[in-house]
């Protein structure tokens, strides 16, 4: 792990060292950075993004951690003592730290699996909708007409394939709750 602060912060972005900051951070398997400004805390954020593109969360519990929860790819509010303010530029809003487990491994985990079906459904939906009417054309000699009545073809994905995804949002589980919080490498399963 690496413990650095403020000043050594301060020292890393005005010294132009932020390139040999970053190498030395992909060794440590954490890394925490205490007594920083504001600006520092989003400065780092923006610094791993831009650098190493990769995804970034962060978690912060009052309004000196606004910046860098905006600055980061996904925010994570807690609301706390501290008042309300990085739970309001949050993306997501936790009572406690100890709700992030549950958060990341099983919410996370069904919002992925759900949103990769939904765009499954979704091509399927409208593939099947457009050759529809693309075989019906062969059919009508390219009269350009259409087979289904104009209100047919508004309300189609209004009315006729919407309950699926209500269902798929509602009800789809693939895994339990407690299997996740088990075997937190089944996150990685749908990558």
């Amino acid at each position: 792990g690496l413990v650095i602060d403020g000043r050594t912060l301060n020292v890393i972005f005005q010294g132009g060292l932020e390139e040999k900051f970053l190498a030395l951070t992909k060794h440590c398997r954490s890394v925490l950075c205490c007594r920083s400004t504001p600006l520092q805390k989003s400065m780092v954020v923006k610094l791993v993004r831009r650098q190493l593109k990769v995804m970034t969360l962060s978690i912060g519990d009052g309004a000196n951690d606004v910046s860098m929860i905006q600055a980061a790819d996904v925010g994570i509010g807690i609301s706390g003592q501290e008042g309300m303010q990085a739970v309001m530029a949050s993306d997501f809003a936790i009572a406690r730290f100890k709700h992030l487990k549950k958060l990341l491994l099983v919410h996370g985990h069904w919002c992925y699996a759900r949103l990769a079906k939904m765009v499954i459904y979704f091509f399927y939906k409208n593939v099947s909708y457009v050759s529809l009417l693309f075989w019906y054309q062969f059919f009508c000699g390219f009269s350009g007409s259409t087979m289904i009545d104009y209100w047919q073809m508004i309300f189609f994905n209004l009315f006729f394939t919407s309950m699926p995804p209500l269902l798929f949002g509602v009800l789809d589980r693939d895994v339990s709750a407690e299997t996740l919080l088990g075997l937190p490498e089944l996150y990685k399963n749908g990558q």
